[in-house]
């Protein structure tokens, strides 16, 4: 039983629960390293300043966060900063015909790999979220811009997965096992996190009030 069940389990009113899930979501925050987030920020700004792409991939849930994360940091970011450099994000999630052809082709294990091998270019970055951080065709895009040199940035849960032994950078939400929604909710808040805080950067060199 993890956690998210036995707080259903010990008290099944929904607004206890809330409070619980609440504390829990806390915990896990509370958990996540702060200088990996750091340096995650920090690979997006290289990559924006040096034009290169930031691709995001995932499944299920994570292809949702994949492209809300792409559309935060490339036209959200745009919109409220309006500079002449914007973040190229890209979600890998996104081409329903591209990727059912490829699945369709190939396997669904290419997905992520064989759109990499079109778009992709050396200095770009690969942002790979996945909750077991074994998912095969997220797992197989890692490895494979790994052997070319590039950056890979992971957002994971559980113990990890194989993601944690092969990524750059690591972002861990320390849970137990199948619990899906909690390790989703944080990484959503890393992506408002992170996008908030490169936006008033921007904004503050822009106006040259204060430097961050």
């Amino acid at each position: 039983m993890n956690n998210v069940e036995q707080m259903f389990d010990e008290n099944n009113d929904i607004q206890q629960f809330s409070k619980n899930y609440f504390r829990y979501l806390f915990k896990l925050l509370n958990d996540v390293d702060v200088t990996a987030i750091a340096a995650f920020a920090m690979e997006m700004e290289k990559a924006r300043k040096g034009h290169n792409t930031v691709f995001f991939i995932g499944n299920g849930g994570s292809a949702a966060t994949a492209s809300h994360m792409a559309n935060d940091f490339g036209m959200d970011i745009l919109k409220k900063t309006g500079g002449d450099l914007p973040f190229r994000a890209m979600a890998l999630t996104d081409n329903a015909a591209v990727m059912l052809a490829i699945a369709n082709d190939e396997g669904y294990d290419r997905l992520f790999v064989n759109q990499l091998r079109i778009h992709y270019r050396p200095g770009d970055k690969l942002v790979a979220i996945s909750a077991s951080g074994n998912s095969p065709n997220v797992v197989a895009a890692a490895e494979w811009v790994k052997d070319r040199g590039g950056k890979v940035i992971s957002l994971v849960g559980f113990d990890g997965g194989k993601l944690k032994d092969i990524s750059d950078i690591i972002i861990h939400a320390k849970s137990e096992k199948g619990e899906y929604g909690p390790v989703e909710d944080v990484h959503m808040i890393m992506d408002h996190l992170i996008t908030n805080w490169l936006q008033y950067k921007m904004l503050s060199e822009q106006d040259g009030v204060r430097k961050i």
